[in-house]
């Protein structure tokens, strides 16, 4: 195994989303009886949105408006609140510019692709990736390793020689399912899970990691 190219997820890895989604259903959820906390972690963190969607209509069942409308409406929102509230995550930048200095880099995520342009844009990042690439796009999202297999092929690159960034336990274990190298940022309250048991290196933050320990990656 050589690493030669590198997959970043986006919401709650690059850029501080996850919050950002969370406000989003907590107000469009609750607008629809849905009982969300605003204190409880996005336990759907690495869903695609219409399984989010179709996860609380399964459990609190609405009568209106649809749930393609519901997923719209989301999408919406969140575009909306990393316009005017999102920011880049520590060592974000620096991880991208790390990486792409080692070989291609794509960007591989749950969120539809018409959203990730509209986040990447916001902060001047869409010229950074060789390729964008959705779950959206794909049968089943994560932990189904589907949305990083086509990526890597995208970008002409073995599966096995891709190295993936995740916050979340599901793009961990669909990483792994697609025989990737991982390093995983979960949030702390996210840290003991098992997944994150999988990567192969855990960080707090982006900021922590090193050039010496990429070298050393993709020299194998």
């Amino acid at each position: 195994m050589t690493t030669r190219a590198t997959l970043f997820d986006m919401d709650g890895l690059l850029i501080d989303s996850e919050v950002l989604w969370h406000r989003a259903e907590v107000e469009i959820f609750g607008r629809l009886g849905v009982p969300i906390s605003e204190a409880e972690d996005r336990m759907t963190k690495g869903m695609f949105v219409s399984e989010v969607v179709a996860y609380w209509y399964d459990r609190y069942p609405w009568s209106a408006p649809s749930r393609e409308a519901v997923v719209s409406q989301l999408l919406e929102r969140v575009g909306v609140l990393v316009e005017t509230d999102g920011r880049l995550l520590d060592g974000a930048l620096r991880a991208i510019e790390m990486a792409s200095a080692r070989g291609p880099i794509a960007l591989a995520s749950s969120t539809p692709l018409a959203l990730i342009d509209r986040c990447l844009a916001r902060f001047d990042l869409l010229d950074r990736f060789a390729l964008r690439y959705s779950a959206e796009f794909e049968p089943y999202g994560k932990p189904h390793p589907g949305v990083f297999l086509t990526a890597a092929a995208g970008l002409g690159v073995a599966a096995e020689d891709c190295l993936v960034f995740e916050d979340s336990s599901a793009g961990v274990m669909a990483a792994k399912s697609a025989r990737m190298s991982v390093v995983a940022v979960p949030t702390p309250a996210d840290r003991d899970l098992p997944a994150f048991a999988l990567a192969d290196l855990v960080l707090g933050s982006l900021s922590e990691l090193s050039s010496a320990w990429l070298d050393r990656w993709f020299a194998t």
